[in-house]
């Protein structure tokens, strides 16, 4: 059976070749990145109530 396998071969496909990216371009000057301050959510705080009208 396995040289049924061989002669037919498989149906994915082969591996392509990788290499290496190329990055971040020489002599560019890198910057930090802009840091915001924290949004802090604020505890609720209970309504005044309004007084009836007669």
């Amino acid at each position: 059976m396995g040289g049924v396998f061989a002669a037919i071969g498989t149906p994915a496909v082969s591996p392509k070749p990788r290499g290496k990216s190329p990055g971040w371009p020489t002599g560019r000057i890198r910057l930090p990145r802009i840091r915001y301050p924290t949004v802090k959510k604020t505890t609720p705080r209970p309504k005044k109530e309004q007084p009836k009208s007669a």
